[in-house]
């Protein structure tokens, strides 16, 4: 087996001290490190905290302007192999602080990455959050959520299962890092996406500059000399 390097980020949207959010983060993390090392790879861990980030928030979300914190979150994102997210669930929803957050990213950033979705509440109440409301948002931005999916709600943190369901959530990241899907995705089929012009750090489009309209729109001329206009239609 081919030794590597992967980079883990984990997201947390808990705003207390100490955080449970952040905890189940943590365990899930810490596990997924472990698989991996085992297996002879090394790993670097950072983590994005988004309680950090609210200073710059307004700003990201009026005018997709970033703060140095925010850009900083993205570039970690940008360079992860497997992310770890994981948010408090109020009144039957995500924290609006995660959702927020994802609102601002580029839609290109997270294509092809896997990553574990956890929750912590109050009541098992909220449980069906993890399936019903995150992972559809990490499937809009084309992220790779794992099939299993980690809830903790108070009762949780002292049942074995929970650490089951870690183990197993781990070991499914894990799988998915080792086979490089997000970077094969991206070098063999990212001209087949729908991209935004501007997002992912403009990788995202392969414009052809002397196609004859591209050649025309920047004042050139056709390939055989003329400026005369051509019907799109025909192109």
């Amino acid at each position: 087996m081919t030794t590597e390097t992967y980079n883990l980020v984990t997201v947390s949207a808990g705003v207390s001290d100490p955080s449970s959010t952040r905890l189940l983060a943590d365990r899930a993390t810490q596990r997924a490190v472990a698989i991996l090392e085992s297996r002879g790879h090394s790993v670097t861990v950072s983590s994005i905290d988004l309680r950090e980030l609210l200073p710059e928030l307004p700003q990201a979300l009026s005018s997709q302007l970033m703060g140095p914190r925010f850009t900083q979150a993205i570039e970690r994102l940008q360079a992860a192999d497997g992310i770890i997210a994981a948010a408090p669930v109020y009144k039957a929803a995500a924290s609006g602080l995660l959702t927020s957050f994802l609102q601002v990213l580029d839609n290109d950033l997270l294509i092809g990455k896997p990553v574990i979705l956890a929750a912590t509440a109050g009541t098992a109440r909220h449980a069906l959050v993890v399936d019903g409301e995150m992972r559809a948002l990490f499937a809009y931005l084309r992220a790779l959520p794992v099939p299993t999916g980690l809830f903790a709600s108070t009762e949780d943190w002292t049942d074995k299962a929970l650490g089951t369901r870690i183990d197993r959530a781990a070991t499914e990241l894990a799988i998915l890092v080792e086979s490089g899907f997000a970077r094969k995705v991206r070098d063999d089929s990212w001209a087949r996406y729908q991209h935004e012009y501007g997002s992912a750090g403009g990788t995202e489009l392969g414009i052809d500059l002397d196609s004859d309209m591209m050649r025309l729109a920047t004042g050139g001329s056709l390939r055989d000399g003329s400026h005369e206009p051509f019907d799109l239609r025909d192109s």
